[in-house]
């Protein structure tokens, strides 16, 4: 996927180039259905910078892992759906069109915790393997199924899987149809056809844009501004102009016995270990600060089975401000899809809001969204803010029965 991806601009940190090669992460969204699930990753070629998506008739391989909450058992299986473009499931088309080998198989791979406080059993599989793959390109949905709890669904990974079949170049740029090198930032796509005949581009494509792998801000179904023979170009569109928000605030947890980057103080209450990370204020002026928009990374300090030695922590934010409205956290990792978990208190009489989650050590990026999914107001918005930018090209040709993923061009 190397080639398809524009290299980032700026080199990552010692510690950030150690944790790459060391532990485990996740670059997109995924789903926690169940209070006894925690820290759900899929990270394709050990990228953890990057989407989830694999290319057709490649090597390219998928990781994911989880972890149960116990050291009891639990017979777990894996089933993929083929999905559109919306991520709703596909009705109009067979499993045998894009499935190959055996869905509903069983996750064997499992170990306890050890030395851990919290009781867990890490879970891991890799996909495809040589009992299930897939065939066809698209947008992907794995629901991992728990067979001894009546088949309830208790997590679900988003993954993308695409056909290189159209050539995909973006820019962006601070100079904006809207203002320049204020608080926003445009981008600009241009699509080549490639030998796929496109007679009628309305009905048959649709470009996808994302921020920072975000789907709640995402631009879907932006119509392009010129038109040609061989393909289309989105320039000058308002569509695609994205707030620049601002960096990431981060931290790294790698062992409970002293705070590391990030940590004012680690401390045991007797039952649990709590963290508190220093407390943010509200942005006023921008503030350059290497992140990784939003991912994360499971470690502890001595790199080796990390899977299931890692503990896991109370983790302690707070955020000084005058009153804004809601305010949740938010990062790759916050995938509960109970988002109450997210949300922080409001303390009128310091200025101060709080919210306590528990987590697995590593290294995380956050940042913190209002209601709508935009970034908090404390956050502001800054031209200069270093985002990734993704764009997917689905491709529904006439008589189609569903959408394929043709084209892909990240920037960072």
């Amino acid at each position: 996927m190397n080639i398809m991806t524009i290299k980032a601009k700026w080199t990552l940190p010692l510690l950030v180039v150690a944790l790459w090669c060391a532990g485990m992460t996740v670059a997109a969204k995924n789903i926690i259905y169940s209070d006894n699930i925690k820290t759900l990753t899929s990270v394709v070629n050990n990228d953890w910078l990057s989407e989830p998506l694999l290319v057709l008739g490649t090597n390219d391989v998928m990781r994911v892992g989880f972890d149960e909450m116990s050291h009891d058992y639990h017979r777990y299986v894996y089933r993929i759906e083929h999905c559109e473009n919306d991520w709703s499931t596909s009705e109009d088309i067979f499993e045998s069109d894009w499935l190959d080998g055996f869905n509903g198989l069983t996750i064997d791979n499992m170990q306890n915790s050890i030395n851990t406080n919290v009781l867990y059993t890490h879970y891991s599989l890799e996909f495809p393997d040589s009992r299930c793959s897939v065939k066809m390109s698209g947008n992907y949905r794995m629901k991992i199924c728990d067979e001894d709890n009546g088949g309830e669904v208790v997590a679900e990974v988003r993954f993308r899987v695409l056909e290189p079949l159209m050539a995909m170049s973006m820019t962006m740029t601070s100079n904006t149809d809207i203002g320049v090198n204020k608080s926003h930032q445009q981008i600009s796509v241009k699509l080549d056809y490639g030998s796929v005949n496109i007679t009628n581009p309305d009905e048959e494509l649709m470009l996808v844009v994302t921020q920072n792998n975000r789907d709640e801000t995402a631009r879907r179904g932006v119509r392009y501004n010129f038109r040609n023979n061989r393909g289309l170009e989105w320039q000058h569109n308002k569509s695609l102009i994205f707030p620049g928000g601002n960096e990431y605030h981060k931290f790294e947890i790698l062992d409970v016995s002293h705070p590391t980057m990030g940590i004012d103080k680690i401390f045991w209450d007797g039952g649990s270990y709590q963290v508190y990370p220093f407390a943010c204020q509200q942005s006023d002026n921008y503030l350059y600060d290497e992140d990784a928009n939003g991912a994360f990374f499971i470690r502890n300090s001595d790199n080796t089975e990390i899977d299931y030695t890692c503990e896991y922590v109370f983790v302690n934010y707070e955020l000084h401000s005058p009153y804004v409205g809601p305010v949740s956290i938010d990062g790759m990792w916050t995938t509960d899809a109970d988002k109450s978990r997210y949300a922080m208190e409001y303390d009128s009489a310091t200025q101060t809001y709080s919210v306590r989650i528990m987590q697995k050590l590593g290294y995380y990026n956050y940042m913190f969204t209002a209601e709508n999914g935009q970034a908090a107001k404390t956050e502001g918005s800054y031209y200069q803010t270093e985002n990734s930018y993704q764009a997917y090209i689905y491709y529904k040709g006439t008589g189609a029965r569903t959408w394929r993923l043709v084209g892909f061009r990240g920037l960072r």
